[in-house]
């Protein structure tokens, strides 16, 4: 890490030697590896390492980002000398300035647990025992035609440097199981489902039987799958589907979005928009988290920020260029873990307060526009009758406006989806739109 640090600080230095007004630099760290086994085989194995630096450049009133992976001092100092000299060339922008030191005050000390120390200890043969296991489960049922499985892991390090006082520097690591199958139906139908869980930490994750016996249920379920109803009807969202959803709806949650006319949240700040049910919290400081951290990419010190509550938007992602565009404080440039306040009742207390409706467990495409927050998607799931699961359903569209829709909201389920920055719920809406059969 120290020398991480030391290379950041070296690029800064560099840069205004080279006659920039300011500078920020980033040097990182990172390794991948995965493995990937189809119908009792391994199939691949890929792994890659890379060290880089990313370097902004103030000069003169004007702003330019530069990157390399070439860190040799000689053919460093060349190309952000360079760099210094092109920004030169560019039209000058009033509105890019380095981030103000003060954003970097009040920087939390709290342990994040972001890298798991048993991770340096996963070896190639525990990486394939774990695809046999994987592969050995998905293959469960004799229905099954194909299978395809995978372990996949990483770990970073980084620091950053300015030209006006910042230092940090951070580390982090994952790993995951991943699995898919698919069975025969008929002479022309393949029922395929999946599932995957990863997280920081070994002991937090499901077993990988665990992981493809969840992969195998989501496949024979969708045995006997048919166009569902067309019509109004009461919509479950399972809480990985959940998480899709809600990331459609806060995407445009940002300056830039806001600046750029590419946002249904604009001008929307203290007023309620969505229904009583939903509150987000934006939390960076939770142990363990998947998007975990101190400050973020600008230096920004990290806090927990209320995004919506009760309905009502509190806050947008303001980042400092953006924010000197719209008058903006700067809050953070990018989301953390997003925490959706939970409600009082498991999955199937949810369906049985239903007793007729449309369960959705997976997305198929579509699309949602972030200026008006129109959607129309396509979804698989099933039926709810008489307050449980029914028949599999598919080859339907639920369409409609996110705000509308959230406005909608009248459930929501005590499950947080685990494997996600966004932990959301199961959820419940009321008079959504289908078209199906």
């Amino acid at each position: 890490m120290s020398d991480l640090l030391h290379s950041a600080e070296a690029a800064v230095k560099i840069a205004k030697k080279a006659g920039a007004d300011d500078a920020w630099a980033a040097v990182s760290r990172n390794r991948s590896v995965s493995h990937s086994f189809r119908d009792g085989k391994l199939e691949s194995v890929e792994e890659s390492t890379s060290r880089g630096l990313g370097i902004s450049i103030y000069a003169d009133g004007r702003y330019s980002s530069h990157s390399t992976t070439d860190l040799r001092d000689d053919r460093l100092e060349s190309f952000i000398t360079e760099a210094v000299a092109l920004t030169r060339a560019l039209q000058p922008d009033p509105f890019r300035k380095i981030p103000d030191p003060e954003l970097f005050a009040g920087r939390p000390d709290v342990e994040l647990e972001r890298l798991d120390p048993a991770l340096a200890g996963v070896s190639a043969d525990d990486r394939l025992g774990w695809c046999r296991e994987l592969d050995a489960r998905a293959h469960a049922d004799k229905r099954v035609i194909s299978a395809t499985s995978g372990v996949f892991s990483g770990e970073s390090a980084g620091a950053s440097a300015s030209s006006n006082g910042f230092r940090g520097d951070w580390e982090g690591g994952y790993l995951g199981y991943s699995a898919t199958a698919t069975v025969r139906e008929g002479e022309d139908k393949r029922p395929e489902g999946s599932y995957v869980a990863y997280g920081r930490f070994l002991d937090s994750l499901p077993t990988p039987t665990e992981v493809a016996a969840e992969a195998l249920k989501r496949t024979l379920d969708r045995l006997g799958s048919t166009k569902g109803p067309t019509g109004k009807a009461t919509m479950v969202v399972d809480q990985q589907a959940a998480v899709s959803l809600l990331s459609r709806l806060m995407g445009p949650a940002s300056a830039s979005s806001i600046q750029q006319g590419r946002s249904f949240w604009a001008g929307k700040a203290g007023q309620k928009l969505f229904a009583d049910h939903l509150t987000v919290v934006d939390d960076p400081l939770i142990p363990r988290g998947i998007a975990s951290r101190h400050f973020d990419s600008e230096g920004i010190s990290a806090k927990k920020m209320p995004l919506i509550e009760a309905g009502v938007i509190r806050n947008y992602y303001v980042d400092t260029y953006y924010g000197r565009k719209l008058k903006l404080a700067p809050t953070t440039g990018s989301a953390s873990n997003r925490l959706v306040t939970l409600g009082d009742k498991s999955l199937e207390q949810l369906l049985r307060a239903v007793d007729k409706g449309i369960y959705v467990t997976t997305w198929l495409g579509g699309n949602s526009d972030a200026t008006t927050g129109d959607f129309s998607l396509g979804l698989r799931g099933h039926l709810i009758e008489n307050g449980t699961i029914g028949a599999p359903i598919s080859e339907m569209n639920v369409t409609g406006n996110l705000a509308d829709l959230f406005s909608r909201l009248v459930m929501l389920g005590n499950d947080p989806y685990p494997y996600s920055s966004l932990r959301a719920p199961s959820m419940v809406f009321e008079g959504v739109d289908f078209s199906g059969a």
